[in-house]
């Protein structure tokens, strides 16, 4: 500052000091301010930290949200999105664990915490970081949109519910250890967490917030996934199997093998197909109920390096390739690659707006 005022005149100064609030205020509106006004997937991009929003229409990558740079936080290695719709309004969930969970989904450092973004899904807009005191592995809306649901991957395993307008703490649930993904059950009736390190899974009434039941499963799940017909579908990792519940009795109904570590597992309802993806080979299996609880394996195809999260869209699965860079759409019938979308370094959560 000496030098800057012994060798230029005041006047250059001057002008120097009137430009530079003109400058940084159109930067700020250039990073967070978006019109994502059309129907989209957003990938979760957890070593770039940003979120690559897709147009459904043309299957090409229409904008980018920096995460790191647009909320004055550090936003690192965001790792599961979610979305809920309350009107016109759009509201996105990012779960940050703040640590590379491509390689498994256990772990983490004595005292790290987590954080859960709240984001407007129209103008990317971050509208709060939640803080929580533990890594976490996502943050999910209860069915009606009025809380925020995320766990605590800790030994003494707690799921946190806070108020989604306030941000307040409503209820700490204990559950088993380190619980990761929790998820609701397609009717809302009833909410789950994978507790790796317990080997079960906890179903929690959404309103008492009362664990009502906890099932047995394979080694080390990660994520019961819901669907159509009153079932969840639970990855287990280690076991290297998916881990069949029947949402209305709470029962275990099938075990299938897999003879790979699973990173997802989502059910197409018009073809009843169950796919699974196979990170190591690149792959999705897919399986089909032949009845009595019986699962079969009817097929596989190539989708990119560390085959991750699956969604559908209409006739179309959409598959993150974490070790790729890429998403895979896949038609849902023929099971052949339709086109690899180029995102950010490795994509793992999507999830649709429409």
């Amino acid at each position: 500052m000496k030098q800057l005022k012994s060798n230029v005149s005041i006047l250059a100064v001057l002008a120097v000091i009137l430009l530079m609030p003109s400058c940084k205020k159109s930067e700020s509106m250039s990073m967070t301010e978006k019109n994502i006004d059309y129907p989209a997937a957003y990938v979760v991009n957890g070593e770039s930290s940003t979120i690559s929003v897709i147009k459904l229409s043309t299957n090409t990558v229409t904008d980018s949200i920096d995460l790191m740079n647009s909320s004055g936080s550090m936003i690192m290695w965001p790792h599961h999105i979610y979305h809920h719709q309350s009107g016109g309004n759009h509201h996105l969930l990012i779960g940050v664990p703040g640590m590379d969970l491509s390689a498994g989904h256990t772990g983490g450092m004595p005292g790290m915490k987590g954080m859960v973004v709240v984001m407007d899904a129209v103008t990317g807009v971050i509208k709060k970081n939640l803080e929580v005191p533990v890594m976490n592995h996502n943050g999910i809306f209860s069915p009606d949109g009025t809380e925020i649901w995320t766990s605590q991957m800790d030994m003494a395993g707690k799921v946190l519910v806070y108020d989604a307008a306030t941000y307040a703490l409503k209820n700490t649930i204990n559950v088993g250890d380190e619980p990761a993904e929790v998820t609701f059950s397609a009717d809302g009736s009833k909410a789950y967490v994978c507790n790796g390190m317990s080997n079960t899974v906890s179903v929690i009434n959404p309103s008492t917030k009362a664990v009502v039941s906890t099932i047995n499963v394979d080694m080390n799940p990660v994520g019961a996934w819901p669907a159509a017909g009153g079932k969840m579908f639970v990855d287990c990792e280690d076991g290297q199997s998916i881990s069949v519940i029947d949402v209305a009795s709470n029962a275990k109904l099938a075990t299938i093998m897999l003879g790979f570590k699973p990173g997802y597992a989502a059910l197409n309802s018009t073809s009843n197909e169950l796919w699974v993806s196979d990170a190591t080979n690149g792959k999705v299996a897919y399986y089909l109920d032949m009845g009595a609880n019986t699962w079969m394996k009817h097929g596989e195809f190539a989708t990119g390096a560390d085959a991750h999260a699956i969604a559908f869209n209409g006739n179309f699965g959409y598959v993150t390739n974490q070790g790729a860079n890429t998403v895979s759409v896949i038609n849902a019938t023929t099971h052949a690659k339709v086109k690899d979308i180029a995102v950010g370094k490795k994509p793992n959560g999507i999830v649709f707006k429409y």
